[in-house]
């Protein structure tokens, strides 16, 4: 299996489309890890706001307790400080809802700008490489099997003939020579089928 053409001009298409393709997943991935990086930035609030509620809940917490062993009226003094202190609670209960929120979308976030770019480049990029991967190894198939070069010079007579005008004119016409088994002119078209597929002809054995 051929990953590249023979020829130059195509590879280097593939090469450049290939690194196009890498250069646009890198700067997908990169973008989604710096949108990551500033969302999670707004969870700072929800962590100051937890870190205040539980040391004023644990503070309040202290007092009451302490309140509380103060004679005839210890117990009323710990209510209103248990009290505050559970407000204390419900803070940090509230900075903890806000960091699990923003750690959620700053997720799905990163995952939606890192798959959304990705499979749009794949679908643009990867179906025509796989089609010439899958197309070149047909042709070197048919290249190397019996017959082949018929095959190959068929297949230029019956497609685009803009290739055919760089050949020298004969009598009868190329499907002419074709039927005739002219050797030269199979070889010539074969090469023209093989150079449209990214392959370079190869030279006759002796």
């Amino acid at each position: 299996m051929r990953l590249y053409a023979q020829t130059p001009a195509r590879r280097s298409r593939q090469v450049l489309a290939d690194l196009i393709a890498a250069a646009l997943i890198y700067a997908a991935v990169k973008l989604a890890l710096a949108v990551h990086d500033v969302i999670t930035r707004l969870a700072e609030p929800g962590r100051k706001a937890e870190s205040a509620g539980n040391s004023l809940s644990n503070g309040l917490d202290d007092a009451g307790e302490a309140a509380s062993k103060v004679p005839f009226v210890g117990g009323q003094l710990k209510k209103p400080l248990r009290s505050a202190a559970e407000a204390g609670t419900g803070l940090a209960d509230a900075g903890r809802s806000l960091q699990e929120t923003v750690g959620h979308v700053a997720t799905w976030t990163t995952v939606a700008l890192i798959v959304i770019p990705v499979v749009f480049v794949l679908l643009l990029w990867l179906p025509p490489r796989l089609r010439w991967i899958r197309r070149s190894a047909v042709t070197q198939r048919l290249a190397a099997g019996p017959g082949g070069a018929d095959i190959l010079a068929l297949r230029v007579l019956v497609g685009s003939q803009r290739e055919l005008e760089a050949l020298p004119t004969l009598p009868g016409g190329f499907a002419e020579a074709w039927r005739r088994g002219d050797e030269q002119v199979i070889a010539d078209l074969a090469a023209i089928g093989l150079r449209r597929a990214g392959l370079r002809a190869q030279p006759p054995s002796e």
